[in-house]
């Protein structure tokens, strides 16, 4: 009987011992796949490279982030919205020939530009503006849609 059971377990780790080595040759047999195509030796030696990149391309965006958060900053100041509203201001005149032009920045600070077309003359006017309202002079009933177009 302990014979038996003797011939039972050696045979138990001839089956053993072949999947694990059927395991192993499969494992190894991917690693050699992994690493064919590289210059280098190991599979280690190709994740650590990896590593590297991943670390240099994290440094990367930083820097892109902060450079697109700088960008941000100064594009408040730059001309965003732009409103056009052409009217007729005068009964005897005919058709919509003055206009106002609202130049603004994300703020709704800038500039509005008025030109009043009477029968034999053109008359410009320009007021700033800060954030929606004038500054030095009372907007007109047209240059404050000329303001909301532009939004």
């Amino acid at each position: 009987m302990i014979d038996q059971n003797i011939y039972i377990f050696i045979f138990a780790i001839i089956v053993w011992l072949a999947v694990v080595s059927y395991y192993l040759y499969k494992t190894v047999a991917h690693y050699n796949k992994l690493i064919q195509y590289t210059d280098k030796e190991s599979l280690t030696e190709v994740l650590d490279k990896i590593l590297i990149k991943l670390g240099d391309n994290k440094k990367h965006i930083d820097d892109l982030k902060d450079e697109l958060s700088k960008l941000k900053l100064e594009n408040v100041v730059h001309i965003q919205k732009v409103g056009l509203l052409r009217f007729n201001p005068f009964k005897d005149t005919g058709g919509d020939q003055s206009f106002v032009l609202a130049i603004l920045d994300s703020e709704n600070t800038g500039v509005v530009l008025t030109s009043l077309h009477n029968r034999g003359i053109t008359r410009w006017y320009a007021k700033k503006v800060k954030q929606g309202k004038g500054i030095d002079h009372q907007l007109s009933e047209e240059e404050k849609k000329a303001i909301a177009l532009g939004s």
